[in-house]
């Protein structure tokens, strides 16, 4: 009986270790039976994936390089970008390196700027002359408008930049002078059509213009009254003496025509009257404004205060100069 016990056992021990290793995966086998003989098991090299192949419409291919992130031309080099060449344009110098660096227009614009405020405020040459005749000549061939300056707005430009860098270079009165010499002028540097907002204090701002059609039909309905009581004027005192052609006496009409709606509309109708328009300066969606009296009823005169149609932010527009800004945040 304990002979065939011990037979039954050996038999039971040997179906569990035949039953356990015929449900293991043929890979895991062969990693077990090296570790129970001594050795190392190693890992198989992964298997290299080839690239990924696009081909287009044009029969053009393609390969996804992995390390740039790119699409790449299969039989085309990449293309280097080009040196500055100082000769043609204006580069800055890396210190490190000593290599020339491309600029952008932004930039060029900044540095012109720069030497500018340098040598109006501060007596200073930021650039020797070729460099400054260089950097002009380049922003000359890209269409910058910010060599066009004359002084005023050169000052006016630099007055601005040092604003923004914390570090004002006029005061607050001498700015808003400069600003309206400027203006008087028609200078396109000291109009600002598009909304710009201070991080400091919150407040967006815009320069309004004058909308001059709809000035101009302010005096449309004293124009058609006086005209009308022009023809029946003329129809009373001139027809029985001679006969003119209609035109012909519009014609003769036209000056006390003129003068009489002008009279009209200022002093009576529309008193100081003037419409501007802009976007506003929060959401840039246009808006209207009128300043003045109408048929004796007070409007608005120095300052107006509205809000937007959209977006309902409330801002105000001085009338001398257009300018609209919101209120503090």
């Amino acid at each position: 009986m304990k002979i065939s016990s011990c037979v039954i056992g050996f038999l039971i021990v040997a179906c569990s270790s035949t039953t356990t290793t015929a449900f293991v995966p043929a890979r895991a086998r062969t990693s077990i039976v090296p570790s129970l003989v001594g050795k190392t098991s190693r890992t198989a090299p992964p298997a290299q994936v080839p690239p990924l192949v696009i081909v287009s419409a044009e029969n053009k291919e393609a390969s996804f390089d992995v390390a740039s992130g790119k699409l790449k031309p299969n039989g085309e080099e990449e293309e280097e970008e080009e040196d500055c060449v100082s000769e043609d344009e204006y580069c800055a110098v890396d210190k490190k390196t000593g290599k020339l660096i491309r600029l952008t227009v932004e930039e060029k614009e900044r540095i012109f700027l720069d030497a500018l405020q340098s040598y109006y405020f501060s007596g200073r040459t930021m650039l020797g002359d070729a460099e400054f005749d260089l950097l002009k000549e380049d922003l000359s061939w890209n269409g910058s408008k910010v060599i066009d300056m004359n002084r005023d707005e050169a000052k006016y430009m630099a007055a601005m930049e040092a604003y923004v860098s914390g570090k004002p270079i006029l005061s607050d009165e001498e700015f808003d002078e400069l600003k309206q010499k400027l203006k008087s002028e028609k200078s396109k540097f000291a109009v600002s059509t598009e909304p710009k907002c201070y991080i400091d204090t919150g407040i967006c701002t815009v320069t309004l213009r004058k909308d001059n059609f709809r000035n101009n039909l302010l005096y449309l309905p004293a124009t058609i009254a006086a005209t009308i009581v022009w023809l029946g004027l003329a129809d009373v005192l001139i027809e029985p003496i001679i006969r003119l052609n209609p035109i012909l006496l519009l014609a003769l009409g036209g000056y006390p025509i003129y003068n009489v709606a002008k009279y009209v509309t200022e002093n009576f109708l529309f008193q100081k009257g003037l419409i501007a328009y802009g976007p506003c300066p929060s959401c840039e969606f246009e808006n209207r404004i009128y300043f003045g009296d109408i048929l004796g009823l007070p409007g608005f005169s120095d300052v107006a205060s509205t809000r937007c149609t959209k977006c309902k932010t409330q801002f105000k527009v001085q009338q001398e100069t257009l300018r609209a800004s919101t209120l503090p945040k």
